[in-house]
């Protein structure tokens, strides 16, 4: 997808005379499976659009453990650079994991455009509520639900991501182990079976 037709169709969409002024202050780079969009730890000024492809967030303790804390499947926005750095600095690192197409733009550039237009400002502003209600809404799955719960969770909230990102990746996201996951997986597929079975005799 090109960044005028997401700006003019995404659920904070904008009007096309302000969409492609918009989409003209960004740089769109093809990235292959790979790259690294942002480190942990460095400088990242800019905020980024995945327009095709699919990339992921994770974070990294002191122990090199990685924790995935968010995926992107374009068309969508990667979190925005004020939710997601301190001090300049990126406190996950974002890398693709399918060859993408991505959109930058320096968040100074994006504070003096938002400061100009009322409805840039508002697609920005939305985009930043929508991100923070994730947080709250993963970190509620992690604090609050089991291990099948969180599964029916994800699925509802994000239902193409099993198919298209890692298990062990939708795995670290849920906060439980890859065999966890797969045998919450296991359990389903037996419990399907069970049930045709059981329609099968009662036919």
């Amino acid at each position: 997808m090109d960044l005028f037709t997401y700006l003019t169709c995404s659920p904070n969409a904008l009007g096309k005379v302000t969409a492609r002024r918009f989409a003209a202050a960004w740089r769109v780079e093809y990235m292959e499976k790979g790259r690294r969009i942002a480190t942990q730890g460095e400088p990242d000024p800019f905020e980024h659009i995945i327009l095709d492809g699919r990339a992921t967030s994770q974070i990294t303790d002191t122990e090199g453990r990685t924790v995935c804390v968010g995926f992107h499947a374009g068309a969508c926005v990667v979190a925005p650079n004020v939710s997601r750095t301190r001090s300049g600095a990126s406190l996950v690192s974002i890398d693709v994991i399918a060859d993408a197409l991505v959109a930058q733009l320096d968040s100074r550039a994006l504070t003096s455009l938002m400061l100009a237009s009322e409805p840039i400002r508002e697609w920005a502003n939305g985009i930043l509520q929508q991100e923070l209600a994730r947080k709250v809404d993963r970190e509620w799955c992690l604090a609050a639900l089991g291990g099948a719960e969180r599964l029916a969770w994800f699925r509802k909230g994000f239902p193409r991501h099993e198919e298209l990102f890692g298990h062990y990746l939708i795995a670290s996201f849920l906060g439980i182990t890859p065999v966890t996951l797969s045998r919450l997986r296991s359990a389903e597929r037996d419990a399907a079976v069970d049930q045709r079975f059981d329609c099968g005799k009662l036919s």
